[in-house]
């Protein structure tokens, strides 16, 4: 595996310093905008989320764990054994790490697609453009990109509709290479052990390593 695709591997979330490709101008129609009002509500008070998750990366490889959502700020990836790989949100960072390797990485949690979900207040609008919707029988999909960096990536929230609910998400990076999560099982509501949200093991933490 090269460093490319190790940083890619954990749910996409590392930003890519490629230049973005020019987004298409989205017109959302009323339905369209009805809709996003609804998104926009249910994610502003999904406040804490654990599911069991399933991960395509760009390479076509297949992991699987549980995943931790606190918001704002806070998330954790713990992949299933044999794998060493570990993604922990807390603290204003992102930090993967892989203990195989000995290796770990960080970027700014406003630095990744996924901060948007993760934000203390989530609007479709302003801070971030709404690039595409799609309806499928029981689904909306809907397409993000921060407005100021849309080179960090593109993500793709894709929820059940009736009642609506996350139950999947994909990021595109600049160069065009899309990590799909999957989640299953989804308990919403509880109340976690911050803990689960520290930084990784400081024997494996060198920051700023890219």
């Amino acid at each position: 595996m090269n460093r490319r695709e190790l940083l890619i591997l954990p749910v996409a979330l590392l930003s890519s310093a490629a230049p973005a490709a020019a987004q298409p101008r989205f017109d959302p129609s009323p339905q369209d905008r009805a809709d996003l009002a609804r998104i926009e509500a249910y994610l502003d008070t999904l406040r804490t989320l654990k599911a069991h998750f399933l991960q395509v990366a760009p390479n076509g490889s297949i992991s699987q764990g549980t995943a931790w959502l606190d918001r704002p700020g806070r998330m954790r990836f713990q992949y299933d054994p044999p794998s060493p790989l570990l993604l922990v949100a807390g603290h204003g960072l992102v930090v993967f790490q892989d203990k195989a390797l000995n290796q770990t990485s960080n970027i700014p949690v406003g630095q990744t697609p996924l901060g948007i979900l993760l934000a203390d207040h989530v609007k479709l609008q302003g801070d971030v453009t709404v690039t595409a919707m799609q309806r499928l029988p029981g689904q909306i999909q809907v397409s993000l990109i921060r407005t100021a960096s849309p080179g960090d990536g593109t993500l793709t929230l894709i929820f059940a509709d009736n009642p609506l609910t996350l139950r999947q998400w994909t990021v595109l990076d600049a160069q065009r290479q899309e990590t799909r999560v999957t989640l299953y099982n989804v308990e919403t509501g509880g109340k976690f052990d911050q803990k689960l949200f520290e930084l990784v093991d400081p024997r494996f933490f060198q920051p700023n390593q890219r």
